[in-house]
């Protein structure tokens, strides 16, 4: 049986300007030596990892980082503590530092915040690596929750200021400032997600709406992969979330369905555009 099913990908999806960046400086030091290590995944989707990796990329770990001497190591767009540029500094290795230039300016505003010995909270994924970046530049004292349920029963102190993991759903966050102002706290509230990530958010809510069913791409270990898939399943109950093309079963869609193709921030275009394919031969 022939589907014709009818397809299109979402323009708006893809890398943002932070992987694109960290992934094009990988692949011009690869192309030119051959192999360079990588603190941690370069990207929360494991195709893309398994391609650079291919072409040399060595995928090493903050314990792995300590027994490296006179290399050289990509820091990724998800940023680092400042543990790491010391470890780096002691062990002759050059880090070739691609974080996005908004986790940045957050890690700066958080030590600013720190420094003046503000009391803070991070709305942000346990064990994240832009979390570990961030709370680093508290010396660890910052308080991360990914839920306004882990707040409960916390002793906390009258003031406090509020920041945010740059690609958590940002109606999320502001129902967190409200609940914290509600218990009576004095709170500086940050907002500090990107906008390449929250306008991507109403891009998508437009886009799901023209189709009988989404696929929605994205490695399992994305955090904005999982904002954004919520988002779709909002607006298109229809949508199906897949890391891969092998995913994909004909019994899924009825003739002649119209299908959107979508992604997070770290979902590559070809993908998307592989997934397109397959789904043209159903």
């Amino acid at each position: 049986m022939s589907y014709h099913l009818q397809v299109s990908i979402d323009p708006n999806s893809g890398f943002c300007f932070g992987v694109v960046y960290a992934i094009d400086m990988a692949e011009e030091i690869l192309a030119t030596e051959g192999y360079l290590y990588c603190l941690g995944d370069i990207v929360h989707n494991d195709e893309e990892v398994e391609r650079l990796k291919n072409k040399g990329l060595r995928i090493i770990s903050n314990d792995d980082l300590k027994n490296l001497k006179g290399e050289k190591v990509l820091i990724r767009a998800h940023g680092e503590a400042p543990e790491t540029y010391k470890i780096a500094l002691q062990n002759d290795i050059t880090l070739i530092d691609a974080s996005c230039p908004v986790v940045l300016k957050l890690q700066n505003r958080i030590k600013n915040s720190y420094d003046n010995q503000d009391k803070i909270l991070i709305f942000g994924k346990h064990g994240h690596a832009e979390v570990i970046g961030l709370q680093g530049q508290t010396n660890n004292h910052a308080l991360v929750f990914q839920d306004i349920a882990e707040l409960d029963g916390v002793d906390l102190p009258q003031e406090i200021t509020l920041y945010s993991q740059t690609t958590k759903s940002a109606d999320k966050f502001y129902q967190i400032k409200d609940e914290l102002i509600n218990r009576g706290y004095t709170l500086k509230a940050n907002d500090t997600i990107c906008r390449q990530v929250s306008n991507r958010n109403e891009e998508l809510q437009h886009f799901v709406k023209n189709f009988d069913r989404i696929i929605f791409v994205s490695g399992k270990k994305s955090s904005n992969g999982k904002v954004l898939y919520e988002v779709c399943r909002q607006h298109n109950p229809n949508t199906y979330f897949i890391s891969h093309s092998e995913e994909l079963e004909p019994n899924l869609f009825q003739p002649n369905d119209r299908v959107g193709i979508c992604g997070a921030t770290s979902t590559p275009m070809w993908l998307m555009k592989e997934v397109k394919e397959k789904l043209e031969l159903f």
